[in-house]
């Protein structure tokens, strides 16, 4: 009888502080051993000249969600599920979506009903909160925070969807409370609609004027003015999709002084500009997400924030709408930059992007990189360490990398439900050639080996409640300590 199910001998193991050579040994879908000579296994996978890493999470996806204007993504949780899979990730965390006037509780069944039966991977689900009505504040929320809910989306923009300043304060003071975190679509909403009417009454409609009015500005002030609300009540909060300098600094600022605050940057930010939007014809709606990418500038204090410690999370905020009648043009064959469907692909090559140009070019090393994709994400959301490390105790979700694997992205190699990807001919170096989730041979030999729904639903539990002293002096911050003493 062998002593494992799974044993991967001769790889080099890297994990967010350590990079060594080590055999795992995985059984009833835990890691059991690490070490050299750890005996015989069902299966062994020689990882010679690969590395062996975390699973990734993908802390931000949008996958069979309604938007706002209720245009549905183009992935349901299988062709999600298998396109993460196939990029190296193991784990997604997409959205639980509440538009106005629902439950929360409906919202979570319907995620549940929808991921249940076709996820091929793990999954947890965020919330996204736009009606902070007494039932969801005094009931709900607070009952779906204990059920392993731990985590919650608002948005400071879109009509649909924003809440008020004194609704956020409502809400970080509630998730303080409960030992939950916040995160936030920071963008000034009045910036942008200001700018949105002036241009349009200009005629300026083309795709590459969706650029021109989510200013940098917007972004920037509202990532401030989220900061600075967190700061009152002393909780946490994390901001999504950072794709601006100062925003950046702001964060920076903020975790420098000591303040609970996180950053999440995307692919789209790395790799794509605002000269994107202004392709030919139409081709710029391909490109249309919020924020949109900035310049080359923005790009280089994009990557010095990965190092540097502003963002501790790199998700893909993959919001799949195809290049059809049924996502981008979902409003007619040429609107307005205002009526594109707002997002962009990038579940599959959020990791093998950073991995080529970040680790492949010098601009992270292994560690960081592992923390990034995995590690730090499963900290912030209650995952670890059952999720993100590789460690004695840990799910068996390993991806075995390639480093030398060389490729070209193209819309026919992905296993998305799209028919373009904004990488389109972008050669990269590294992809994971096996996935394991749960010490299940999910990816192998460029093909799926499980079937749908074998994915499992990752409970959390919230984070011990903050007490009611500020984690500051007084004398250095008395507002603040106000604000912790008032929850």
């Amino acid at each position: 009888m062998a002593d494992f199910d799974v044993l991967i001998t001769n790889g080099t193991v890297a994990t967010a502080s350590d990079t060594f050579k080590s055999d795992v040994a995985v059984r009833d879908g835990r890691i059991v051993a690490l070490g050299h000579g750890l005996g015989t296994a069902n299966r062994t996978i020689d990882a010679d000249g690969m590395l062996v890493l975390p699973g990734g999470i993908d802390a931000h996806c949008h996958i069979e969600q309604e938007s706002s204007t209720r245009i549905m993504t183009a992935d349901d949780y299988y062709s999600g599920s298998v396109s993460a899979a196939f990029g190296g990730t193991t784990t997604i965390m997409p959205f639980a979506a509440q538009h106005r006037g629902q439950s929360l509780r409906d919202v979570v069944k319907t995620a549940h009903d929808r991921a249940g039966p076709k996820a091929v991977i793990d999954y947890a689900f965020h919330l996204i909160i736009s009606d902070t009505n007494e039932r969801v504040m005094g009931q709900e929320l607070p009952g779906l925070i204990m059920d392993g809910y731990t985590s919650f989306k608002v948005y400071l923009t879109y009509e649909k969807l924003k809440i008020s300043d004194r609704q956020m304060l409502d809400v970080l003071a509630l998730a303080r409370e409960h030992g939950a975190m916040t995160m936030v679509h920071a963008e000034n909403d009045d910036v942008i609609s200001w700018l949105t009417e002036r241009l349009l009454t200009g005629g300026h409609t083309a795709p590459k004027f969706h650029a021109v009015s989510h200013a940098r500005i917007a972004e920037a002030e509202a990532s401030r003015r989220a900061i600075d609300l967190a700061r009152l009540v002393d909780a946490s909060l994390l901001i999504v999709h950072v794709s601006e300098p100062e925003a950046a600094k702001a964060i920076l600022d903020a975790r420098n002084n000591g303040l609970d605050i996180y950053g999440e940057t995307c692919p789209q930010y790395l790799f794509l500009t605002a000269a994107d939007l202004d392709r030919d014809g139409m081709e710029g709606a391909k490109f249309c997400c919020s924020p949109p990418p900035r310049d080359t500038a923005a790009q280089d204090a994009i990557w010095r924030g990965l190092s540097n410690g502003t963002f501790q999370v790199y998700s893909s905020d993959h919001a799949p709408y195809r290049y059809d009648e049924t996502g981008k043009f979902n409003a007619g064959p040429n609107p307005t930059f205002k009526k594109i469907a707002n997002g962009v692909p990038g579940l599959e090559v959020r990791m093998p992007l950073l991995f080529s140009e970040g680790v492949g070019k010098g601009r992270l090393n292994l560690n960081e990189f592992v923390a990034l994709t995995a590690t730090n994400a499963a900290k912030i959301y209650g995952l670890h360490p059952r999720k993100g490390t590789i460690a004695v105790g840990s799910d068996a979700d390993i991806a075995i990398w390639d480093p030398q694997w060389q490729r070209t992205i193209t819309v026919d190699m992905m296993h998305d439900n799209m028919d373009y990807t904004p990488y389109e001919g972008r050669q990269v170096t590294g992809w994971p050639r096996i996935v394991l989730s749960r010490g299940r041979v999910v990816v192998e030999d460029e093909t799926l080996q499980v079937e749908r729904g074998s994915g499992a639903f990752i409970e959390r539990h919230p984070a011990p409640a903050k007490s009611d002293t500020s984690r500051l002096q007084p004398e250095l911050d008395p507002a603040r300590n106000f604000g912790a003493k008032l929850l």
